[in-house]
């Protein structure tokens, strides 16, 4: 090699030199705004909106079943703690008696079948024993002696009518009570189906449409 080639090479090589420094710093100015993982050729997870690099934790989705197993039920009527009970699944009647703290003492649970299940938005209603009637009054058949004529306080035909009970009437008994229409007939019957039957004869001014005044008319003519 001549010696005028000598420089030219030196050139050469220093131009070589000079552009293997530029590209490096290149290089490692983009590794240093990149991501050094990529640079690495390490797949990284993609970079969230707000510019935060770091993997997002993933998302929980709690699943809920439609049912939990239990079932939501309506105690009335003759027990000791009326009200809204959610017990297990496949419980029967007599598990919801025990969750409303039991029947009452005059609660007809012969009416109520203790075995079946129970079902869900049902209402279990325990009604209550009707009051034994009082017996009829014996007619008036004392004679004034013989050849005598049979003496009643009452008109001939006539008989003191029977109070009609309340707990155990039916539409049509009640549809004959002085004042009592079909109407309110059925809505004594709502009345005591919601509510167990009645306590007592005043209860009855409870039921819509037996204000005070039919109430004192109803009064004689009803029992419990």
């Amino acid at each position: 090699m001549s010696d005028l080639d000598r420089p030219r090479l030196a050139l050469y090589v220093a131009l070589g030199v000079v552009v293997c420094f530029l590209g490096a710093r290149y290089l490692s100015a983009q590794v240093t705004r990149g991501d050094p993982a990529s640079a690495a050729g390490v797949t990284t997870t993609e970079a969230s909106p707000a510019g935060d690099e770091r993997p997002a934790p993933p998302a929980t989705v709690r699943v809920g079943r439609a049912g939990d197993g239990r079932v939501t039920v309506h105690v009335a009527g003759a027990v000791r703690r009326p009200g809204v009970y959610r017990l297990a699944a496949g419980a029967r009647v007599d598990d919801a008696l025990r969750r409303a703290g039991g029947p009452r003492p005059r609660a007809d649970l012969a009416a109520v079948n203790l075995a079946a299940k129970l079902e869900d938005g049902r209402q279990v209603l325990v009604p209550r024993r009707a009051a034994a009637l009082a017996a009829p009054a014996p007619a008036a058949a004392a004679t004034a002696g013989v050849g005598g004529s049979a003496s009643a306080s009452a008109p001939a035909g006539a008989a003191p009518a029977q109070p009609v009970n309340l707990n155990t009437a039916t539409l049509e008994q009640l549809d004959t009570l002085d004042g009592v229409g079909p109407g309110i007939a059925q809505r004594i019957l709502d009345y005591r189906q919601q509510h167990g039957g009645f306590r007592g004869v005043e209860e009855l001014g409870e039921v819509p449409g037996i204000g005070a005044k039919r109430l004192a008319t109803l009064t004689p003519l009803v029992t419990v």
